[in-house]
């Protein structure tokens, strides 16, 4: 997506990486499910859960999966492609019962949406007996199309998301929207994005403090003028739907485009990446915005080499600080990625000091999956967890992990 709006240097010369990731599942196709593009989330016991863009029964329309402590996987729900929802290629969410929620991009039989499938996306729970509910079946226009992210949930029980389309800006396509979803099965939509200063498509997940507010980002808007679509904006949306732009990006050493929504340490402080713009002009950044909004801080810029390049996901945090995140490609392993930006290699896992020093921790090749997309998980044990698109034996994706 960002390929066409970064500009094009010579990558640095490939240096050592990591080693390469551990990989924990490798999707076959068919029932197993293939190419999981949404990260994972796990229990208390350790047991992890997430979503394949495709494969499932059907064939064709994706899958919920659980991987025990033993690493044994098992398929929750399998999409048929109706009614019920078709492609999540959003991260889970798990409530005390042990439910859980989730969205899909298409599927779900609403008509009001330009995608040339049979709906325009949906919100669905999935209770642990394996029975699934849609809970809002998308209807394109005002209503909001195409969820490609997470659910959140308050402290009431109110689930909240991001549709890519839809709504009243950017022509017929919509800027894309804000809703909330109530037990009760009512959906309202809290923001719909105008472009401009406003902001427009939200990609990312969403995130919610313990007042309500909601915080997320943009890949266009913001009013920047270096590109016609915009350079992408962190926002914070109240209760009561009033939007506030705390960072607009000016494409330039700033960064450009935000994919992967953002965190919050306990301070306020937001931080993030985006997949383009920095030092290099073509790699993206990892950044934080102050609470409250304000001046944006670059702590790393990738340079497009054995570092990383292009981290289409958003980073996790640990109690020290440090962040980590992945790269969508760079690394240095030199074999197995075609279509490669900037740099060489199939993608990466880092680490990012509070002090700024990049270490990269893995890298991926070939049967150790290629291309991760998704942010990590941050395991009790202090492993990362994570997914690739493709990769692994049988070139559809893997679940990995990482010593930190």
């Amino acid at each position: 997506m960002l390929a066409g709006i970064a500009c094009c240097v010579a990558p640095l010369s490939p240096l050592p990486a990591g080693a390469a990731a551990k990989v924990i599942h490798a999707f076959r196709g068919g029932d197993d499910g293939e190419n999981p593009y949404a990260g994972l989330i796990a229990d208390d016991a350790g047991d992890l859960y997430g979503t394949t863009d495709g494969g499932g029964q059907s064939g064709c329309c994706g899958t919920v999966f659980k991987l025990t402590n033993d690493r044994t996987e098992s398929v929750l729900y399998a999409f048929k492609g109706g009614s019920d929802g078709s492609d999540p290629d959003g991260a889970l969410m798990l409530d005390a019962s042990g439910n859980l929620y989730g969205t899909t991009l298409f599927g779900g039989g609403g008509t009001g949406c330009d995608n040339g499938s049979n709906g325009c996306g949906t919100v669905f729970k999935l209770a642990p007996d394996g029975t699934e509910t849609v809970l809002h079946a998308f209807q394109g226009g005002s209503d909001g199309w195409q969820p490609g992210s997470n659910i959140v949930m308050d402290q009431s029980g109110d689930l909240y998301g991001t549709t890519g389309a839809g709504g009243t800006g950017c022509g017929s396509q919509g800027c894309g929207t804000v809703f909330e979803v109530q037990p009760n099965g009512t959906k309202i939509t809290l923001h719909q994005f105008q472009d401009g200063a406003d902001g427009a498509i939200p990609t990312g997940p969403l995130i919610v403090d313990s007042a309500g507010n909601l915080y997320g980002t943009t890949l266009g808007g913001g009013g920047c003028s270096l590109y016609q679509g915009g350079c992408g904006t962190v926002f914070e949306l109240t209760q009561g739907g009033q939007e506030s732009i705390l960072y607009a990006f000016q494409g330039g050493t700033d960064g450009l485009g935000p994919l992967g929504g953002v965190i919050m340490d306990g301070a306020g402080n937001l931080y993030g990446t985006t997949g383009a713009g920095g030092a290099e002009s073509c790699c993206g950044v990892v950044f934080e915005v102050p609470a409250g909004g304000g001046s944006e801080t670059v702590l790393y810029s990738f340079r497009g080499g054995h570092d990383g390049a292009n981290p289409y996901a958003g980073v996790v945090r640990d109690v020290k600080g440090n962040l980590y995140g992945t790269t969508k490609v760079g690394g240095g392993s030199g074999t197995g990625c075609k279509r490669v930006y900037f740099g060489d290699g199939c993608g990466t896992v880092f680490k990012l000091t509070p002090t700024g020093e990049e270490t990269v921790l893995a890298h991926f090749y070939k049967k150790h999956g290629r291309l991760p997309e998704a942010p990590l998980l941050l395991g009790k044990n202090g492993e990362l967890y994570g997914t690739t698109i493709e990769g692994g034996k049988f070139n559809l994706g893997v679940v990995f992990k990482v010593k930190k």
